[in-house]
């Protein structure tokens, strides 16, 4: 949702210098996690009362594990991730592991857009379209990191100032995303942001879930419910054709728990162009954060998950890219052993006036919020 400010944005450069005198209070346990064009990263953990615990690098605010207890009340680790600052750098790559995206989350088609009547191009990386940001996008930033702690809800707080331009995009963007844990075992993500300057923004977190645990063999028994009528149908490159198409009677129709695997495999022209699920549903209730947006069960491990959000979608995929050449905390990442929901408004969106406007101007301000809540069964 974009609400009214009721103060001005600052100069960009006065933003980041006073963000970044701002102290680092030590109550949250950190590590140093190497350093990426010579700017310090850490890995951060977030744990509440219960044993669960998050760790976060401010490395593209990338979560690289959430260990939570299975019905047996036995911990593991349920996000694909990496022990190494090198390994995100060179094998997290396309895959974008629990990082932070940005400035745009998903496709936009050849990588242009118009915005008051100016063409934007954006750089192309994904079957000539721009995805997830452009080529360098918020995953392979550095970002500033604080403490932001309360009594009984360990928080980290990552700002990061988009310069006008970058990757083409127009105006200073000053992005502020705080993570926080709390002991319902719901962990938060919210989204900030201003700009100096009419632009387009959709912030998303890229994590991969496996409720089984990291590295486990598939997801396609995991039961998925998502609170959605309709999705947005896509072209052979993944652009969204502007429509959107019941779900009723297709293999989308996941308003009732249903195994992922069930139907991945039929003749469908879209499981085709997606090899497998890699779509945009449109949530009956955005806006609603106290609405059950999605539900993930595994019946091994007694994991559930949640989702609720603020968004009005969110882009099921179904690890259809992931190959067995890249190994992880959890061991190797293989062919659908993940599964991503990217609550964020919908693809390629500037290109479609139909669409939830992702328009930012001045003088607004961007608030997004998703919960990612888990327990047993």
């Amino acid at each position: 949702m974009i609400t009214p400010m009721s103060r001005i944005l600052p100069a960009a450069v006065t933003l980041a210098v006073a963000f970044s005198s701002l102290s680092f209070a030590d109550s949250l346990p950190k590590e140093s996690f190497g350093q990426f064009e010579g700017k310090d990263v850490y890995l951060f953990t977030l744990k509440n009362a219960s044993g669960m615990t998050v760790k976060i690098t401010n490395y593209g605010g990338t979560v690289q594990s959430i260990s939570v207890k299975d019905r047996h009340g036995k911990f593991g680790d349920v996000v694909l991730g990496f022990n190494t600052l090198d390994e995100y750098v060179q094998k997290a790559g396309t895959a974008y592991f629990g990082a932070l995206i940005g400035r745009y989350g998903n496709r936009i088609a050849h990588g242009i857009f118009k915005l008051d009547g100016k063409t934007y191009h954006i750089p192309t990386n994904d079957n000539g379209n721009a995805l997830h940001g452009g080529k360098v996008g918020f995953n392979r930033r550095v970002w500033d990191a604080k403490d932001v702690s309360e009594p009984g809800k360990p928080a980290l707080e990552l700002h990061y100032l988009s310069p006008d331009g970058e990757e083409g995009f127009p105006g200073n963007l000053d992005v502020t995303v705080r993570y926080s844990l709390d002991d319902q075992n719901g962990l938060h993500i919210d989204y900030y942001a201003k700009t100096d300057k009419d632009t387009v923004l959709n912030l998303t977190n890229h994590s991969y879930f496996n409720l089984v645990g990291a590295g486990s063999a598939t997801i396609l028994n995991h039961k998925l419910s998502i609170d959605a009528d309709q999705f947005t149908p896509v072209d052979k490159t993944l652009i969204p054709t502007g429509k959107l198409e019941n779900v009723a009677g297709t293999p989308f129709d996941f308003r009732h728990a249903t195994d992922i695997g069930a139907r991945i495999g039929k003749n469908n022209e879209q499981l085709k162009l997606g090899k497998g699920y890699d779509h945009n549903f449109v949530l009956n209730h955005p806006g609603d954060l106290n609405h059950l947006a999605v539900k993930v069960e595994e019946p091994k491990s007694g994991r559930v998950l949640e989702v609720f959000t603020t968004q009005p979608g969110v882009q099921f995929y179904s690890g259809n890219f992931l190959n067995g050449k890249v190994s992880g905390i959890g061991g190797i990442y293989r062919h659908r052993s993940a599964l991503c929901l990217e609550t964020q408004h919908f693809p390629d969106s500037p290109n479609h006036p139909n669409f939830p406007t992702t328009v930012l101007h001045p003088g607004e301000e961007y608030h997004q919020t998703t919960i990612y809540k888990f327990s047993t069964e």
